[in-house]
């Protein structure tokens, strides 16, 4: 079933924008719609309301998945805003770049020698990378909702950055996780 059109999910539930939303209160929501819509409760209603209810709990169902989940969550509000745009390259920090560069050799070396003595420290160093980003954003993340309007946007741009960074770093791990079953 295709994604319904789009919608801001956060005023879908009546909830605050925000990278860290009361999860209790969105499942609460949540089921809350879920009843309201659920197509058996609307049967014998208009042919037009039944398809109106199918609508509402299929993007009740889609809101909910992207909201519950972080990273879903995190590419949404990026997208919502205009800043994650498919096929549109940003440009990373060169520092970073180097870092990753670092760890691609590091990885053209494992297919060379797989072994656990060698993937252990790649893994390491790419799971420090990607300590070192989480820790630097999540004050960001967790003060984004009370930040003024006219700040949220330095705050979003951080946020991609960020993204992409561990959009990077994740492709890197999941080759350190296939030689590290390798070995």
């Amino acid at each position: 079933m295709p994604a319904p059109t789009p919608t801001d999910y956060f005023a879908f539930y009546g909830l605050p924008e925000s990278f860290r939303p009361d999860e209790a209160a969105l499942k609460r929501l949540y089921y809350a719609k879920s009843r309201e819509t659920h197509p058996d409760f609307h049967a014998t209603s208009s042919p037009e309301n039944q398809a109106e209810m199918l609508r509402q709990a299929t993007l009740n169902t889609y809101a909910y998945r992207t909201l519950a989940d972080a990273d879903q969550r995190m590419a949404y509000l990026l997208r919502h805003h205009g800043l994650l745009v498919e096929g549109q390259s940003e440009k990373l920090p060169p520092d970073f770049l180097m870092d990753v560069m670092d760890l691609n050799e590091q990885l053209m070396e494992l297919e060379l020698d797989p072994t656990p003595a060698a993937v252990a420290p790649v893994a390491a160093e790419a799971q420090a990378l990607a300590d070192g980003l989480d820790a630097g954003i999540e004050p960001v993340l967790a003060g984004y909702e009370q930040l003024p309007a006219d700040h949220r946007s330095a705050a979003l741009h951080q946020v991609l950055t960020y993204y992409l960074k561990k959009r990077y770093l994740l492709r890197i791990q999941r080759q350190v996780a296939t030689f590290a079953a390798r070995s």
